[in-house]
């Protein structure tokens, strides 16, 4: 048995989704800085819960070789 391509190529795409994600939030938390508090708090609640999203796709094509 061969090892995948997929779990290395796997673990670089989701490295580079995750610095791409990191980059976008920061740029956006000036911004949400000036909000209310409880804005902040949805706001980065809900950046620190939404990047598994996309992430997990990649993890089921990383095991199986499929998106769904």
């Amino acid at each position: 048995m061969t090892p995948s391509w997929r779990k290395p190529a796997g673990v670089l795409a989701i490295l580079a989704l995750i610095v791409v994600y990191a980059v976008g939030v920061a740029a956006l938390a000036d911004t949400a800085m000036q909000w209310p508090m409880p804005a902040q708090l949805l706001f980065f609640g809900g950046a620190g819960i939404a990047w598994i999203f996309p992430v997990r796709p990649l993890l089921t094509w990383m095991e199986t070789g499929k998106f769904r």
